[in-house]
């Protein structure tokens, strides 16, 4: 992706470039015909006309009753934009812990393709005020609220959940434990507490699958694997205890 866009902050103009910065690295299969080994085609079939499909011949519908559509040509969602559409306009900024991260959905990187004053003063304002920008936008004719902040020395913009699509339902906490219990816990956690390391958490089903593929060429056989044994403990403080005493020697 590489689009171009804009920030309006207040009657300030900045142009920028909008590329997504997450790569998926999963690896990927193909669907294949069991009996053949024939790769398998993705067909746009008509029952009625009993009849292939070609891209330029399917519209959009909307199932108002059964079986009954209303269409919408790409003309009829341009006519439900606003004049503002080509922007990301900023309408306020907030203290990035007021937002829950449940809230977050895809992260894109915003930059500049000429180093322009505007831009390196928006992201330097944005690095020294430790907030971030609650903007409004358009992509892919839906319409966005997103939050733009500093972050690896970069600008990156995040696109949000509405309220209406968090499923979540607050639920208080039910004190069925005592306060040692909850002490333990918090030691616990304390004894487990250390910096974010990202570059530390390596995808471990994706790489054994890859040696798993690579086995599968060469012809060799996949061995399951052996997962740590834990122990079972039932009582809640005596798994607590164990699970500090064992941090406290230093074993994982």
């Amino acid at each position: 992706m590489n689009y171009q866009t804009a920030i309006s902050f207040g009657l300030v103009h900045i142009p920028v470039i909008m590329n997504s910065a997450i790569r998926n690295n999963d690896i990927s299969f193909n669907m294949l015909h069991k009996k053949c080994g024939e790769k398998l085609e993705y067909i746009r079939y008509c029952p009625h006309c009993k009849t292939k499909v070609k891209s330029e011949e399917i519209e959009k519908g909307y199932e108002y009753t059964d079986d009954n559509y209303i269409t919408f040509t790409d003309s009829d969602f341009d006519k439900l934009k606003s004049d503002n559409d080509k922007v990301i306009e900023i309408i306020s900024f907030v203290d990035i812990n007021e937002i829950d991260p449940v809230y977050y959905d895809k992260s894109y990187t915003l930059t500049s393709n000429k180093s322009t004053k505007a831009f390196n003063l928006f992201k330097e304002a944005l690095r020294k005020s430790k907030k971030v920008a609650i903007a409004k936008t358009y992509m892919r004719n839906k319409a966005y609220y997103v939050v733009i902040r500093f972050g690896y020395e970069n600008i990156i913009m995040d696109t949000l959940y509405y309220e209406e699509e968090i499923k979540l339902q607050k639920e208080k906490i039910k004190k069925e434990f005592n306060e040692k219990e909850l002490k333990t816990a918090m030691d616990l956690i304390s004894a487990m507490s250390d910096e974010f390391k990202p570059e530390e958490y390596v995808d471990e089903y994706q790489t054994r699958l890859r040696k798993a593929i690579d086995k599968k060429i060469n012809g060799k056989e996949i061995k399951p694997y052996k997962k740590k044994k834990q122990k079972s403990i039932s009582d809640l403080m005596t798994a607590l205890e164990e699970s500090l005493k064992e941090q406290k020697n230093g074993k994982k």
